[in-house]
């Protein structure tokens, strides 16, 4: 057994990030600035995106675009029970109805029958979300929504490396949200972009930066002017530069990092493939998942303790797990302001009382891996029917 406790998603930060961050600190800019522009022309040039804008999370990216969408009260929007309550609550925010459905029940992905089944004349957006990195079916949401006249929002916090039919998410014109939280793929510790169509973009930008006109960041630089407008009454929404230092830096070691998540994927599968007690996470043909999540799922027939008790056997073998995620539709606020019960998306609700993530992250070496698989064989092992 492992002496020390594993982590289960430290930050991969290193010596160059650091540095970044302390050479930003040395320049004028720390707040929005010429770094933020950098990172933003980097991302679009690496996700071959029309239009990028950078910003403090990728609630923020929501929240500005459905705002860009002009989605408001009497809208739906329909939003998978199986993600972060942010995915559902930006929805809330902007005086709409965020309708919770179900899930496939191998990606976890957005169901394409369920949308189909939830569709209704107020009907406004589908906001698929990339679970755990695999990707949505993108073509049968664009179906449905090119049938019924309804835009199509992604919620890509997982996704940053994303491909959907050998295509990056975040590449096409419609309006897509991506994280750089502290445990994400690529981190700015905190923030986020929203990628899209340009003028959808711009209309974001204004709105996550106080609704004030084009380039008013640029008011304290030589080259701007005090002089600035509020157009709207936006929000403060906005990137660092100290934030984007970092993602700068991230940008560039990205590849390293998803070659390693995805040896880490291939001695999961290797070492659990056999083990009969769990059902392992999918990457189907069309896939290219950034792996973001290595969310396994226990079959219950197999076993004789439950999610919970298996979680503290791994804790009790210094191995750090979490779970993602209690489904929106079984958190009290949905469940008592909408009336749903947990039956209403039955696979979200199985996924959860089964599901458990493993550590997955570039800074994991072969003798952690060795010890996870060591922890979870052992625990299936003892506690097997």
């Amino acid at each position: 057994m492992r002496k020390d406790f594993l982590s289960y998603n430290p930050p991969s930060i290193g010596e160059a990030e650091r540095s970044a961050v302390l050479e930003t600190l040395q320049t004028p800019w720390v707040s929005t600035g010429p770094k933020t522009k950098a990172f933003e022309a980097e991302l679009q040039a690496y996700l071959q995106a029309p239009a990028v804008v950078a910003l403090n999370s990728c609630t923020a990216g929501l929240h500005v675009a459905l705002l860009a969408l002009g989605v408001g009260p009497g809208d739906e929007v329909i939003v998978p029970a199986m993600t972060f309550c942010a995915t559902a609550n930006v929805v809330e925010h902007v005086g709409a109805r965020p309708v919770l459905v179900d899930v496939c029940p191998d990606s976890l992905t957005l169901s394409p029958e369920a949308v189909e089944a939830a569709i209704t004349p107020r009907t406004k957006v589908l906001l698929p979300v990339h679970y755990a990195g695999h990707p949505v079916q993108l073509d049968e949401l664009d179906s449905l929504a090119a049938r019924h006249g309804l835009v199509i929002l992604e919620d890509a916090a997982h996704a940053i490396a994303t491909r959907y039919k050998g295509r990056l998410v975040g590449s096409r014109s419609n309006l897509t949200a991506f994280s750089f939280y502290a445990t994400k793929n690529l981190t700015t510790v905190e923030g986020g972009c929203l990628t899209g169509d340009p003028s959808l973009v711009e209309k974001a930008r204004i709105i996550g930066h106080h609704g004030m006109n084009r380039d008013a960041w640029k008011r304290f630089d030589r080259s701007g002017s005090w002089y600035y407008e509020v157009v709207l009454p936006g929000f403060k929404y906005n990137m660092t530069d100290v934030q984007a230092a970092i993602g700068l830096v991230q940008l560039q070691r990205l590849p390293s990092f998803q070659q390693r998540r995805r040896e880490v994927v291939g001695r999961y599968e290797q070492a659990f493939r056999n083990l009969g007690a769990l059902e392992l996470p999918v990457e189907l043909p069309w896939a290219e998942s950034s792996w973001h999540l290595y969310v396994v799922r226990l079959r219950k027939e197999a076993l004789r303790i439950d999610r919970n008790a298996f979680i503290e056997e791994l804790k009790a073998r210094n191995i750090g797990t979490s779970v993602h995620y209690l489904p929106v539709h079984m958190h009290p606020f949905y469940r008592d302001r909408y009336g749903y019960r947990p039956e209403d998306c039955p696979v979200a609700a199985d996924a959860f009382d089964r599901m458990l993530s493993l550590p997955l992250h570039p800074g994991l070496c072969d003798e952690d891996v060795d010890d996870i698989v060591e922890a979870v064989t052992e625990v299936v092992h003892h506690h097997r029917r």
